[in-house]
């Protein structure tokens, strides 16, 4: 008897699970945004230099006559970064047909006919300054990184919603912000700390989520979570398609979050949390609204905090002390679940955004690739979900990784000719990776315990971001050798693919509350209850044995009927 029998009893899978998961997954829709934004708030224009005698328009001049200014390349482009000293007009009239170049003293002329500026032109991020536009994408992704580290911990000390509430506040600010800095510098900042962020909602959404939810409805959840960061995506397809200008997209993606700041006030704290934290009043009075909202207002008064601590009681004693990130290493069950699942992430993020955030090179419209590469996790997660549910979560994790692997490791040795052919093969090298941050997310929730369950998940996010921050890094090695990004991508996959084989499965089994529960499953020692059809919320004989005799059993009279049909959801 747990947590899981209290959330049947009081409806499982009912009207509130599905406010609830609604209210939470909305904000979701802008954080599939805010971490790609950069790839239209940081485009870079078609460019040239700019110079003074001709673009004032003082000497008689027209664009007719800029070869005379602007040195072309091989395709008879002007070129970026370079100028004449003299005219060819000059030189030819001196007899010298050197060309005299140099770089662009007087600033640079945008082509402006798809955006109408973004922070490349704002700052002049091009030619000796380009790299500072993978910096600011960097810098961001250190944010998530650091909000990961230290986010789950103070997320498993002080409760999953004042973190979110916090987090929806700091990205509210620190992104309308963002949008009217006046310099490089400050942008970067606010970015960075929309990253954090990012971090703590994200992971608390996630943790709130699934706390609220009985197992056999865990992989619908998970799945819509995960589909909402694809549905951001092609949200952010859409914005930036309708909005040119990067302040005012930075600003849209940015301001829904004051409101969402507002009415997470209203989302309750887990109470599975709260029981474990010694707050059982506050559990008992949340779970009799949830089975008010659900249906069950009967049920709910028949619980008492006696029953919830007789529920708990197990699991409570194993929280006495407290938790920290060494006990997802201290002992051997634990260590193994967290080094497999830090690889996964890792893998995950690095191939996930290396693919995805640099649309530019593919060379066609960035908003139709946009759309296309976020549309390519619909089927994804979809394909995750079903395999998930049927196949369970360590055969998903496994396939999905192996199989983007041998994808993207055959990429690389696509000629570079072949353009169309190493596109679909990266698309469906993304859908993949799409699919495996789809089964982390629900998988690592119930593999670590509820007493470091949110410390677990910042470690394994961490990875996730310190992936994303590696990528820009691999796509240089392109320098070297075309095939190395690609390959390496690739093989990191496979690696973490055979390390998920090492992972415990989770389908249809209850969360682990404690290190002890892990540890045990982990040896063979114990096995965790697993949720059948035929399960009943609490049954008769159940409740006379763990309630004490002056409480009434629980649902007494429906001990032998059959479980609601809600439950069933994530098996049709």
């Amino acid at each position: 008897m747990g947590f899981n029998d209290l959330l049947l009893s009081v409806g499982g899978l009912g009207r509130f699970q599905i406010i609830h998961t609604t209210m939470l997954l909305i904000p979701m829709l802008l954080m599939g945004c805010h971490n790609f934004l950069q790839n239209f708030t940081a485009a870079i224009p078609a460019h040239r230099c700019w110079v003074p005698s001709l673009d004032n328009n003082t000497m008689g001049y027209d664009q007719n006559d800029l070869p005379a200014f602007i040195p072309v390349d091989e395709s008879e482009k002007p070129m970026s970064c370079l100028r004449y000293r003299r005219t060819l007009y000059n030189m030819r009239r001196n007899g010298s047909l050197t060309n005299d170049t140099e770089p662009c003293e007087d600033g640079w002329i945008y082509d402006k006919s798809v955006f109408s500026s973004t922070i490349v032109t704002k700052w002049d991020l091009v030619c000796k300054l380009r790299k500072m536009r993978q910096i600011a994408q960097s810098i961001y992704m250190a944010g998530v990184l650091v909000g990961a580290v230290v986010l789950g911990g103070v997320s498993d000390r002080f409760g999953r919603r004042a973190l979110l509430i916090v987090s929806n506040l700091a990205m509210a600010v620190c992104g309308t912000c963002a949008a009217f800095l006046p310099n490089f510098i400050t942008y970067c900042t606010f970015r960075c700390l929309c990253g954090i962020a990012f971090s703590g909602i994200v992971l608390n959404t996630n943790s709130l989520i699934l706390e609220w939810t009985p197992p056999k409805g865990r992989t619908v959840m998970g799945t819509l979570f995960a589909v909402s960061f694809t549905c951001g995506q092609l949200l952010l397809a859409a914005l930036a398609y309708g909005i040119r200008e990067w302040r005012w997209l930075q600003f849209t993606v940015s301001a829904p979050f004051y409101f969402f700041f507002l009415y997470s006030w209203l989302v309750p704290e887990s109470a599975r949390w709260l029981m474990l934290k010694g707050r059982s009043s506050e559990a008992l009075k949340d779970l009799r609204r949830v089975a008010i909202i659900n249906g069950k207002r009967k049920e709910g008064e028949m619980l008492s905090e006696k029953i919830l601590i007789s529920h708990m009681q197990s699991e409570m004693n194993h929280v006495k002390r407290p938790h920290s990130i060494i006990d997802l290493f201290r002992t051997p069950g634990m260590r193994k679940v967290t080094i497999c699942l830090m690889m996964v992430w890792f893998s995950s993020g690095v191939a996930f955004y290396g693919i995805g955030m640099d649309l530019q090179n593919f060379g066609i419209s960035i908003f139709l690739l946009q759309f296309t590469f976020g549309a390519i996790d619909m089927p994804a997660k979809l394909f995750a979900a079903l395999l998930m549910t049927y196949g369970g979560r360590r055969v998903t994790q496994t396939t999905v990784l192996i199989l983007a692997g041998v994808v993207l490791l055959t990429n690389a040795f696509i000629p570079q000719e072949m353009k169309i052919l190493r596109m679909v093969l990266a698309v469906f090298g993304k859908g993949c990776m799409a699919a495996s941050f789809a089964c982390a997310y629900l998988f690592s929730g119930e593999l670590f315990p509820t007493v470091i369950r949110q410390t677990g998940m910042g470690v394994v996010a961490m990875m996730a971001r310190l992936g994303s921050v590696v990528a820009p890094l691999i796509l240089l090695l392109w320098e070297i050798s075309p095939i190395l990004p690609s390959a390496i991508y690739g093989v990191t996959a496979i690696i973490s693919g055979g390390a998920a084989t090492f992972l415990m499965e989770t389908r249809n089994q209850q969360l682990p509350d404690s290190v002890e529960e892990v540890e045990a499953r982990s040896q063979g020692k114990g096995t965790v209850k697993k949720i059948s059809k035929e399960e009943v919320p609490l049954n008769q004989c159940e409740s006379q044995k763990m309630v004490p005799k002056e409480e009434v059993p629980l649902n007494q009279s429906q001990s032998h009927s059959a479980p609601p049909k809600a439950l069933m959801v994530d098996t049709v």
